[in-house]
This record gives C-alpha cells, structure tokens and sequence, in this order.
C-alpha cells in the first residue's frame, strides 16, 4: 500500500486509474517516465524495481495483465546499501544494549538472540504480535519466572513470514532483559496477563494499537544503534544471529534442519512440526540444548557461573589479553580444544606481537614482574606455563 501510494504519488494517478491506464496501454509510458524520475533522484534500482512487483500485483489482482518489457531500470539487481553492511561484533552489540531503552534492550535481544524478524513483535498495522504466552517457559505470578532457562519462544504462523508456526529460544542475558522489563511495567501499575504484549506502549505516550506497530519496535532499536555511534539497520541483528549459528554449525553445536528451524525457514522439521503441531518433548529438549551450546557465539556476557563456563570465561580474557581480536575469538572451540593446543594459541600470539611490537612486549618469569613495573612496563596476562606479558608504557 506504501508502495502504491508513492507511485500514485509522484505520477499524479490513482489506483483506479492504474488499472484503466493498463488496458488502454498507457501504463507501460507512464511507468517509464517514473523510473526516470526516481533514477534522477539517486534511488537505487533495487528499490525503484518494488514499484514495478507492486503494481504487477495489483494488476494481477483484478484480473489485467500489462507487460513492462523495454522498460531498463539500471541496478535492478544490486542492493548497494547492503552491500557494505556487516553484522555487529560481540563488543558493537553490547554497546547498542548499553545505550537502548529498557524495551529497546528487549527487542535487541529477542532478534540478536532467538533470530526474530521485527514484524514478529509487532506487526505492521499494530494488531498483532508476540505476546507473553508465546514465551512458553514465563511464569506470571507476584514476579516473573521462568521455569526452564534456555526458555522457549513461539512464534506463531500469523507472526511468521513463511507462514509456518515455529519456535526459537532465548539465554539467560535476554531472559534477564525481558525480566527487568516486565517487572518495571507491574511496578508501573499494569496487570500482566499471557495475552499481554510483549513489548508495551510507553505509558506517558499515546496508545493507538493494541501492539507496537512494526516501525516503533525498528524505532528503538535504530536509536539504540545510533546512540552506540553505529549505522546499521536493525534488520541486522538478525543476520548477527544467523551468522552466530553459522559458526556453531561448523564446529557441530547444532544440525543444519534445527538450525533452519529456529530461525523460521522451512524445512524437515517445520514439516513435521506443522504437521503434528507439536514436536516430542524429547525432540524439543535436545533441540534446547543444542541452542545452550551456541550461547557462547551469541550472547554478549557469560551468565551462568558452572564450572566449564567459568573456564570458558577464563580462556576468553586469556586470549584477549595476549591480542586477539573477539572475532577470532569466537571461531576457536574453546569447549572442545585441549590444553596443550590453547597454551599454542597463546605462544603463537605473544610470539606474534614480539615480531609486530620489538621491545614493546615481553615474556617474562612472574617473579621479575614488579622489576619491569618498575622499568617502564605493564601487566598484560599470565601464561599457563608461569611467566608473565608485559607491555611497555607509550
């Protein structure tokens, strides 16, 4: 409709006279001199070639068919402001959190984190979208609970793209955003039911819909991003968590149909699950534990303190303090890697930066480190085998 309007727009017509303009083949000059207007503007033929789809399904709509061959739309094919996108490290995505709102931090999570598509937390006309029931594992009572942590998020076939009922989860870091949330909103006075939204109105605003509508969800987040100093789009944060499944795919955290599953593309298991409306609680729970196992590529904190998290943990700034980036960091199976080939990590690192840095940085017994504090030189990191990085002071 957006689509359409402009076009009526800027070609001074109107839906109705679209379709006469179509029969009598004067549609066909009319679209041209449009594609010239919009090229003169610097629009990018990727975005002038969706008037054309548009128009064609409303033509289709009522039964005509007109033909547009001849007509050239340079660039139809490149999308050029995608085309330098990238997907926020681990670091850009905790700095977007840090300066969102505490509903901007919500939405942030459930697309960085369960692969959401932002029509799914609210659509565009506001009537729909995720409600508190469709996360299964929330416990509504005097506070929020959640009964089973990685918690699971349905996202229901009128919320879907596809069309197809699925479900994803979410970790402990987005649990808590969505706690804070929601106990902020019962101190507010509001009375939370399983058929609330998930994200609400801000109650000083005016509330028009029943659901945020698709625009003010992207609202706070692309302030969020904004304020973090970034240009992104929100949609972004999606291909932060398919990009984070890529990796633990490839390191065999989790098959390629669950994969495709949770982040809402059909597939074996949506057949099934379509099917039989519900998969078998065993199915679902390994399924959980496989997306437990890629928390560690998605989320920008470790929440849980077990033993083997707290190892993990203790790897991470390991790696990081003798120079590596978190990009690389994240392509290193830290669950799976022993400790003879971690401790080559960290001498081919601190070699590494011997070369790039000379006398800069230096590999030293514990024992001398407060001589070399004294001679000019910080504490950087200790080395499994005892000694210590030092790095001399600019």
């Amino acid at each position: 409709m957006r689509n359409i309007g402009l076009y009526c727009e800027v070609s001074n017509t109107s839906p109705e006279r679209i379709l006469k303009d179509a029969e009598s083949g004067e549609l066909k000059r009319q679209f041209s001199d449009f594609v010239r207007i919009m090229e003169k503007e610097g629009k990018a033929g990727s975005y002038i070639v969706k008037f054309k789809h548009t128009i064609r399904n409303w033509l289709n709509f009522n039964d005509i068919t007109a033909s547009f061959n001849g007509i050239y739309i340079s660039g139809e094919y490149e999308s050029p402001t995608l085309g330098d996108e990238r997907v926020p490290s681990k670091d850009e995505l905790s700095r977007i959190l840090r300066k969102a709102t505490s509903r901007g931090r919500v939405a942030i999570a459930v697309m960085a984190y369960s692969g959401l598509r932002p029509e799914s937390l609210g659509n565009y006309e506001g009537t729909d979208g995720l409600r508190l029931g469709d996360i299964i594992d929330l416990v509504i009572t005097e506070k929020i609970e959640i009964s089973n942590i990685p918690a699971q998020i349905t996202v229901r076939s009128r919320l879907s793209k596809a069309r197809n009922q699925y479900f994803s989860f979410i970790g402990e870091e987005g649990i808590t955003y969505i706690r804070d949330y929601l106990e902020e909103r019962m101190k507010n006075g509001e009375k939370l039911t399983p058929e609330s939204p998930l994200l609400q109105f801000d109650v000083r605003g005016t509330r028009k819909n029943d659901f945020m509508r698709t625009l003010l969800v992207t609202r706070d987040i692309r302030k969020a991003i904004q304020g973090a100093g970034l240009k992104m789009r929100p949609y972004v944060l999606r291909a932060y968590f398919s990009k984070a499944l890529d990796i633990a795919e490839s390191k065999g955290l989790i098959s390629h149909p669950w994969r495709q599953f949770i982040t809402g593309h059909k597939g074996d298991i949506e057949a099934r699950y379509s099917t039989n409306k519900r998969l078998p609680p065993d199915m679902i729970e390994e399924m959980r534990e496989s997306y437990r196992k890629c928390l560690k590529f998605l989320e920008t904190r470790i929440s849980d303190v077990s033993e083997d998290n707290a190892k993990l943990f203790l790897q991470q700034q390991l790696l990081s303090a003798v120079g590596y980036r978190q990009e690389e960091i994240d392509k290193i199976d830290l669950t799976n890697i022993s400790n003879e080939d971690f401790q080559q990590l960290l001498r081919d690192k601190v070699a590494g930066a011997m070369t790039e840095n000379g006398a800069r940085q230096k590999v030293i017994p514990v024992s001398e480190v407060e001589k070399y504090i004294g001679e000019g030189y910080d504490f950087e990191a200790v080395l499994p085998n005892g000694k210590a990085v030092m790095r001399l002071r600019f």
